[in-house]
């Protein structure tokens, strides 16, 4: 059976979390996770430049087929926000040049997709993610959720991505 390898990315520039996982039809595999930390006290556009290298040389070391990343949500603060837009266009751009195709999804889709509700808190998707991937041992957010975004894109990717040799 042909598989998939998917790319799953939470935007951030405090902890933006990554994770890798395998699709064979409905098998899911766990390939790895992790969490990128650009240096708090550099300028932006070094902390950008920090998380798009980082981006890169995990789609060097792991070659995903595609990849999927969490939509932006507005936050409380317009600052906040803008930040978390420019990583969020990091966490685009980094895979598309890479030659992958990218989706797009939403925090409450993506925790539907392994929790069964678009209501789910962090423990929740973590603890999930855990049954759905036994022996990653994921504690509760960014990894958890940035590997919950890769299995979500493999339930929502394009019918061209699902079989990749």
């Amino acid at each position: 059976m042909t598989r998939t390898r998917i790319l799953g990315l939470d935007p951030s520039l405090v902890a933006c979390g990554w994770g890798i996982v395998d699709m064979s039809g409905s098998k899911i595999t766990h390939i790895g996770h992790g969490v990128i930390r650009p240096p708090k006290k550099e300028s932006l556009a070094k902390r950008l430049s920090f998380l798009y290298a980082a981006i890169e040389q995990i789609i060097s070391d792991a070659q995903p087929d595609t990849a999927g990343v969490e939509e932006a949500f507005m936050k409380d603060n317009a600052m906040s926000a803008l930040k978390l837009g420019h990583a969020r266009a990091v966490c685009l751009l980094a895979p598309s040049r890479a030659g992958l195709s990218v989706g797009e999804y939403s925090a409450r889709s993506v925790k539907k997709s392994v929790t069964g509700t678009g209501a789910a808190d962090k423990a929740q998707v973590a603890a999930m993610i855990n049954v759905l991937l036994p022996g990653c041992a994921v504690k509760a957010g960014d990894a958890a959720d940035a590997l919950a975004i890769a299995i979500c894109h493999g339930h929502h990717r394009p019918p061209d991505l699902r079989a990749v040799s």
